[in-house]
């Protein structure tokens, strides 16, 4: 459990801009109703309850006054219009703020850093809960963000975010925490320390909808009752558990030999590629294992990733764009064609190709058509992927050092399969993957993927 030490709200600091509304595209309407975002770091820092206090509290709520002066939507709401002729947008107004609890546990933070299986509900009392949504005239405002801090006396602290999906994707998100980490470490100079790559780029009009997929998706939105509630998981079974694995980069280079070796033509072979593919066949494979056989094996199999679409527009999009830039790839294949023997090759094969085909074309973006092949995926024969490489958290240092472990909590909240991906802490070229999954799925060993 964790003993709440104080709860408060952090604004930007006085004389930030009084107002700034978004209006959502596409890339975010998709993510109303959405359950919430969640991430956790775990920073190893020996100190005592009292410095906890009287330094770290301080610094924590200043730095993030500071941060939240550049990222003005995340301290405001998604608005919600309750007619339906309004539009939903993100919306910050002068006096709207981030709730952040600063707490304190007993509980045993060795164990929750590891890689070995973790009950997932020893997570949960680090997990902050958005607000309640209000109601306003004429609209519904929904909190955009939480945090909460946790000391564990003389071993560490653990920051979790928990943020709907309207308000932006990894790349946002992850860019907000990264600056915060930066301004904390160096006192809060925020025209010194902060990088252009952390100062967000907010023009909407960028985002070209030539089809109207705004609006057709906000249509589809409106039939349905969107909930804008936190609908946490607050006890999950005990049966679920969280595992992390590392992938290494010699291992990696040795799936990318093998497919090379069988299919040398192949045109997208990625370090990315092969590891998916690798956890998805075992996954899919287990499923025999553990009696849950497949008895149609003509049912297909589905893989979804999201895709970066910034650098996909003409021009660019900047990389600093905020909001949800994101769009979905899915391959799918017949099970009985994945648990077979050269089921991994057939994964990388129809992922690799799919990737290679739809990154050159252009219109599959605009015209949606992406978005009718993710609908049309069976939500329970699917594995999606959360987290990418390409946003390093463990490069977030509060002026602690490094975070010693970073898990994706979402993973307990999706439906079908999901594993998250990352750089690996502790070397260059590795990978880390997260699962949580019913203790019979999650093997007990050292956590190292080796071939």
């Amino acid at each position: 459990m964790a003993s709440v030490i104080e709860k408060c709200q952090v604004a930007p600091p006085t004389g930030s801009r009084g107002e700034l509304t978004l209006p959502l595209t596409y890339f975010d309407i998709l993510w109303l109703g959405f359950h919430p975002i969640r991430r956790i770091l775990f920073y190893k820092l020996p100190i005592s309850k009292n410095s906890f206090v009287q330094t770290i509290i301080p610094s924590l709520k200043n730095s993030l006054s500071l941060a939240l002066k550049h990222y003005l939507p995340l301290a405001g709401n998604v608005v919600r219009p309750h007619n339906s002729s309004g539009y939903p947008e993100l919306r910050y107004v002068t006096g709207d703020s981030v709730s952040v609890t600063f707490s304190e546990t007993d509980m045993n933070f060795d164990y929750l850093v590891g890689n070995h299986p973790r009950i997932a509900k020893d997570f949960y009392p680090f997990v902050p809960q958005l607000a309640e949504p209000k109601d306003a005239p004429g609209v519904q405002l929904a909190p955009v963000l939480a945090i909460q801090v946790t000391l564990f006396p003389h071993h560490g602290i653990s920051i979790c975010f928990i943020n709907h999906h309207v308000a932006g994707d990894g790349a946002s998100i992850v860019a907000f925490i990264r600056a915060w980490a930066s301004l904390n470490k160096f006192g809060g100079d925020d025209q010194q320390f902060l990088a252009n790559e952390f100062i967000p780029f907010y023009d909407r009009p960028v985002v070209k909808d030539p089809h109207g997929l705004g609006d057709l998706i906000w249509g589809e939105k409106k039939k349905h009752k969107l909930e804008m509630r936190d609908i946490i998981i607050v006890t999950p079974p005990d049966s679920l558990v969280r595992g992390t694995f590392i992938i290494r980069r010699d291992d990696i280079q040795k799936l990318k030999n093998l497919i090379l070796s069988k299919r040398p033509s192949l045109a997208h072979v990625t370090s990315f590629t092969v590891t998916c593919c690798y956890v998805w066949t075992c996954l899919i494979k287990s499923e025999d294992v553990i009696g849950e056989k497949i008895i149609d094996e003509n049912v297909m199999e589905f893989f979804g990733c999201a895709v970066d679409c910034r650098a996909r527009y003409d021009p660019p999009l900047p990389s600093s764009y905020f909001g949800n830039c994101i769009m979905g790839y899915m391959a799918k294949i017949r099970h009985a064609d994945l648990v077979g023997n050269e089921g991994f090759t057939i994964a990388v094969e129809s992922i690799g190709e799919t990737i290679y085909k739809r990154n050159k074309d252009k219109e599959y973006m605009l015209t949606g058509e992406w978005l009718k092949e993710v609908v049309a995926a069976d939500k329970h024969r699917l594995l999606s992927i959360a987290g990418s490489p390409k946003f390093d958290l463990y490069t977030a240092d509060f002026g602690w050092g490094r975070p010693e472990k970073s898990e994706f909590i979402s993973l307990d909240s999706d439906d079908g399969l999901s594993m998250s991906l990352g750089k690996s802490k502790d070397s260059n070229g590795d990978l880390e993957i997260g699962l949580s999954l019913p203790k019979m799925f999650i093997p007990n060993s050292d956590n190292q993927l080796n071939l």
